[in-house]
Order: C-alpha cells, then structure tokens, then sequence
C-alpha cells in the first residue's frame, strides 16, 4: 500500500504537470500544500525531500518550494554505482555500459554525417587539436576535452534530451573509470580516432563515421578487458 508521503508526492507532480510549470517557478506554499492534499506536515516534507532528490523540486530554505532542474544527475548516480558494484561482483556492467554508449553514439553518425554547420565542425577539429596537445604533453587526453567533443557532436541534433541522454551515459562511464576500472589510454591514437569520426562527418560518410566510432570503443573495449 502507498504510503501517504509517497502518495503527496504524486499529487505534487500531477500538480506541476496540470498548472504548465517549469523549472525555477514557483510552487504553493507548505501549508496550502498541505491543505490542498489533506496531509501532515511531516508527510508533506518527506514527499518533498524525496522529490528533491530526483531534482524534480529544489527547496530553498526560507524562500519556498521550487520545480526543481529535472535532470538527470540521479541516473547518472544510479549507473555508475551499479555497474561499479557489477564490476566488483565480475560482472560485465562496464562493458555493458561501454556498449550502451556504442550503440547510441554509432547509430547518430547517419543523422549527424554530412549535416554539421561549419561552426561545429571548426570547434570539433580545435577540440581534437588539443586532444593532440595534451596526449603530447600529458600523455592522455583530459576528460573535459572528451566531454567537450562528444558534447558538440551531438548539439546539432536538435534533440535536447537525447543530449542529455548521452552526456549521462558519458558521465557515468567516466565516473566509473575514475575509480581505477579500466586502463588509461596512450592519448594518441585516441586523438587520431576522434579526428577521424570528424573527418569521416565532414565528408557525408555516414558509414565511416560509424566505422570510426566502432573502432574508438573497441579500443576502449579492448583496454578494460585487459585490466
């Protein structure tokens, strides 16, 4: 049986949907929450704080209730401790989740190859010249160049969140590697792969550019299988 906090939580999100807010405005005040829905206040402040911690509602201490930014940090969390968790147990999580990313950002390259404005492409070939740079210097590449490239990729697909969706899948990866699964990569050829998915999207080579993404992840592939 729903408990009566998590049933305010339902009504809280009907609410939202049925008035047209959007993230930063305003929601009603405790006490007409609590009249509108016939509940405590203690089971109205537990629905809130379980709301606030999908980002559905922020609450501001002493300014209120707010729609909250909606994103997808919570899925990000989720992802990256199950698959660590599967990773510990010999799980295949992180190659699972490598594959994931594979299919969704292999897949894009028909809708991507050849329909790039020049602005994007410009930005695509400076982010793998400093891939060079700091493969050169570092010897590998810096996460937020990563992020950086794969970002302005898919920004002109036009989907806000699909984005999203792949930034979240690209965030909890890293995030995983971070805790020392998998092996750091010989920034180079890395660099060389990324220059080549730009160049095969230049040219309107829709299935080099997949052939180019399927060979960066199985280099990926290929160096967490070894660790």
């Amino acid at each position: 049986m729903r408990s009566v906090a998590a049933s305010a939580a339902e009504k809280i999100k009907e609410l939202i949907v049925e008035q047209g807010l959007g993230p930063g405005d305003p929601l009603p005040t405790e006490p007409e929450l609590m009249r509108r829905f016939g509940v405590s206040r203690n089971s109205l402040r537990e629905a809130l704080k379980s709301l606030q911690a999908t980002h559905i509602v922020e609450i501001r201490r002493g300014f209120g209730t707010y729609v909250g930014r909606m994103s997808l940090e919570p899925l990000i969390e989720a992802l990256a401790f199950r698959t660590v968790v599967g990773h510990r147990r010999g799980q295949g999580s992180l190659l699972e989740l490598l594959q994931l990313r594979e299919a969704l950002e292999a897949g894009l390259m028909y809708r991507l190859a050849g329909r790039l404005p020049e602005e994007d492409l410009a930005e695509l070939d400076a982010l793998v010249a400093r891939m060079h740079t700091e493969a050169r210097e570092a010897g590998e590449i810096a996460a937020r160049t990563d992020r950086a490239f794969h970002r302005a990729l898919h920004r002109s697909l036009g989907n806000e969140l699909l984005s999203e969706l792949l930034d979240a899948f690209w965030s909890a990866f890293h995030q995983v590697r971070a805790r020392g699964l998998g092996t750091a990569a010989d920034g180079a050829e890395p660099a060389r792969m990324h220059a080549r998915i730009v160049d095969a999207v230049r040219a309107g080579d829709a299935a080099a550019a997949e052939r180019a993404v399927h060979r960066h992840f199985d280099d990926i592939r290929g160096r967490l299988s070894g660790h």
